[in-house]
């Protein structure tokens, strides 16, 4: 009887992790049809089924447990084998898979993920953008990105961003219609752009101010689930929405949309990247790793220098200490 390849074997094991042959074929890189391909030619060869096939689900069989339990420290030693080999290269090499939110891809594609590529030729990067926060290990993510307070707490997490800020902002235009809110409660006499969750549950608007906090299930007739398609809804017009300061900045600065209740909505903790400390951590998430702390740190010194230019223009008054 042949043996069984190492991508076999690694097929049988993204199978199992993800649960889903096309999942499972992204991982690898390949089609569904391929990935099912050989796994049958497989199952063929050892004479019997290791991954039970449904309509609705897919799952490994008893054989195909015992099967993977075998061979998964295997299989890990291999992975950690050729990451060390990896090591000795002048520039890392192979996939970096990132789950994300739409907002994170937006905010590090172009200061952190091209710089990324344009240093390391031999590296690719996938971005999955995904509203549900998942198990990135069971997923087969090398890290995800996510808002501080939604990282779990058995992951190492990396500041990737400033402080964030959920502001509500309306268009110009729709205040000559109605009132400006002066405080959250108002809302509720006023159109809002409700946000779908991706549970399916209507997000209630959440407000503080000075320990007080504040849940308005907001009225409105038109319901989205897309922060850019929301903001496109408050230019035209068509009502209030609660986003995230990054959307709307040069809409604000502009003047095509006016923030209202500011005092309300507070500044918390931003973006973080974040993987499993107890995993070997491989060369390209290193690298990437690396360059966000570059970043971050070009950010902070241009961030300074901008303050202290401000500090030095005519008229311009120092804060006593």
């Amino acid at each position: 009887m042949l043996q069984p390849g190492l991508f076999e074997l690694n097929a049988v094991a993204a199978i199992s992790a993800h649960r889903s042959f096309r999942a499972a074929a992204t991982e690898l890189g390949i089609s569904p049809s391929a990935l099912s391909h050989a796994v049958a030619g497989l199952e063929k060869r050892l004479g019997v089924r290791l991954i039970n096939r449904t309509t609705r689900s897919v799952s490994l069989s008893e054989a195909g447990e015992r099967f993977l339990a075998r061979v998964s420290p295997a299989l890990r030693e291999i992975a950690g084998a050729l990451e060390d080999v990896n090591e000795f290269r002048d520039t890392p090499t192979g996939t970096l898979r990132i789950n994300l939110k739409e907002r994170a891809a937006h905010q590090i594609l172009r200061p952190v993920v091209a710089n990324f590529l344009r240093r390391y030729p031999d590296m690719n990067v996938e971005l999955a953008l995904e509203g549900r926060t998942i198990d990135i290990v069971a997923e087969g993510f090398d890290a995800g990105i996510r808002l501080a307070e939604s990282v779990p707490l058995d992951m190492v997490a990396i500041p990737c961003g400033p402080d964030s800020r959920f502001i509500v902002v309306g268009a110009p235009d729709y205040f000559t219609r109605a009132s400006v809110p002066r405080s959250p409660s108002d809302l509720l006499n006023h159109e809002c752009i409700r946000r779908r969750m991706p549970s399916g549950k209507l997000y209630h608007w959440e407000f503080e101010k000075r320990g007080e906090e504040i849940a308005v299930d907001v009225p409105g007739r038109l319901t989205l689930d897309n922060d850019a398609l929301m903001v496109e809804a408050a230019l035209e017009g068509l009502g209030l929405v609660f986003v995230s300061d990054f959307w709307v900045a040069g809409h604000l600065a502009a003047g095509r949309l006016q923030a209202v209740l500011e005092d309300w909505t507070p500044p918390f903790p931003g973006l973080r990247l974040y993987y499993p400390g107890h995993r070997h951590m491989t060369a390209g998430l290193r690298a990437f790793v690396d360059l966000l702390r570059e970043e971050r740190k070009l950010a902070a010194r241009g961030n300074a220098a901008a303050a202290d230019l401000r500090a030095k223009r005519p008229g311009h008054k120092r804060k006593r200490s």
